[in-house]
């Protein structure tokens, strides 16, 4: 039996989902990923058989369009600027979601017996199971169905409102349509099926109960309770680490040479801002009095003295609970890795779903403050830190809300809802 992983984006958008794989793995499957050839050599190291989809996602976050919407704080001033942005941002998405459709068809092993879609790639791949009558289920790393529990993660962090919250959800996917829509409208062609709109497919979902499984904590947000029937929150899925990955020496040595350090990175954000991101990183941390482990990531952040160690990829599970509190860009990924290392974190939105996180992360007294990136200065990095480090309460907190979420088995509930879509379809 063969389950296929769907998913395209960054980092964020593929890591969560080799907890998944590796737990499918476990229970006798044969997994498959589907995503982009930069993933590649990385899903292979856990595992796991790859076949590639077009397009770079890389280049989609380095464009001046994305870059120039991380730098930017939204106001009421600034609002038709933003909008201008946000209309060549759902071009370059579109853009890449054409490549993706191109590339669908052929990557999707021809044995497969059931699809797990991402909240990226669902728009999209959703029609071509439906038309190759493949069982399949969304596995979304976040909320996307309207609520009025709590508003769109894509649109920020601001609460509008049971309503406000609920019309706003129904225009972020309306939004994602605009992205998405002229790829599906390729894909279908090329499936020899007729057209379908945003609305029809969502309609077909709902009246057959389509799965929706989400990989965050109910402890971090439970379940909104307008949510339709088929939809839940099942518990983070933990990135796996490449087989053959070993701590460096170098890494080794520095975490052995002094009190525990804090980790900064921003995972696929902000390429393009190396020389300034690492001077700030050097001087918060100087400030604080404190040692520091830098991650790359796509900015390519790079800093070096007898204090600050630069590294590469570096699986989280194995670095954050080493860490004295985690400098990062509030992904749902990372996020998660760092409430699961049960220490502060300080987080640094910087765009699409971030701040919303990151106003978690401070709701549940693990982090003293956001920093909005475009606010981002050493000093205020600094304080935050010391204030992160130094408070006892934000200690008890991490603490307690490690154990909560360590608890959850997020994958193993994943595993056990494609058991039975599968044994659903073969009596049906």
């Amino acid at each position: 039996m063969r389950a296929v992983v769907v998913t395209t984006g960054t980092q964020g958008d593929v890591a969560p989902y080799t907890g998944v794989g590796a737990r499918l793995q476990a229970e006798g499957w044969e997994v498959t990923f589907v995503t982009h050839k930069t993933f590649g050599d990385q899903l292979r190291g856990c595992g796991f058989d790859f076949s590639a989809l077009p397009g770079d996602p890389h280049a989609l976050v380095s464009s001046n369009a994305f870059q120039t919407w991380e730098r930017s704080e939204y106001s009421l001033a600034a609002a038709a600027a933003q909008l201008r942005r946000i209309r060549s941002i759902i071009r370059d998405v579109g853009d890449l979601m054409d490549q993706v459709a191109d590339g669908l068809i052929d990557a999707i092993p021809d044995d497969t017996d059931v699809l797990l879609l991402s909240g990226t790639a669902a728009p999209l791949a959703y029609h071509f199971a439906e038309a190759k009558r493949i069982p399949s289920m969304g596995i979304y790393w976040g909320p996307t169905e309207p609520t009025g529990q709590f508003p769109p993660p894509m649109g920020g962090a601001r609460s509008m409102g049971w309503w406000g919250n609920k019309i706003a959800g129904h225009v972020g996917l309306r939004i994602t349509y605009a992205a998405y829509g002229n790829a599906v409208h390729r894909l279908r062609s090329r499936l020899g099926v007729p057209p379908a709109g945003f609305s029809d497919a969502r309609r077909r979902q709902a009246a057959r109960r389509w799965p929706v499984l989400h990989g965050f904590s109910p402890t971090v947000f439970p379940r909104p309770k307008d949510w339709r029937e088929g939809m839940d929150v099942v518990g983070y899925w933990w990135a796996q680490r490449s087989k053959e990955w070993k701590p460096p020496a170098e890494l080794l040595d520095f975490l052995q040479a002094g009190p525990a350090p804090v980790f900064i990175g921003l995972g696929s954000m902000a390429p393009g801002e190396a020389d300034r991101l690492a001077d700030l990183a050097v001087t918060a941390l100087r400030q604080a009095c404190m040692r520091g482990v830098i991650q790359a990531g796509w900015a390519d952040l790079s800093a070096r003295s007898d204090d600050v160690l630069t590294v590469g990829p570096t699986p989280h599970d194995w670095l954050f609970p080493r860490m004295s509190a985690v400098v990062h860009h509030a992904g749902a990924g990372t996020t998660g890795a760092a409430l699961r290392a049960g220490v502060p974190s300080v987080p640094v939105p910087v765009t699409i779903d971030q701040p919303f996180w990151a106003e978690r992360i401070v709701a549940l007294g693990v982090a003293p403050e956001a920093i909005p990136f475009c606010s981002l200065t050493a000093d205020r990095l600094a304080s935050a830190l010391r204030t992160a480090v130094d408070g006892p309460e934000y200690q008890r907190n991490a603490h307690r809300i490690a154990e909560l979420v360590e608890a959850e088995d997020g994958a193993g509930r994943v595993a056990t809802a494609v058991d039975q879509l599968v044994a659903r379809e073969r009596q049906s």
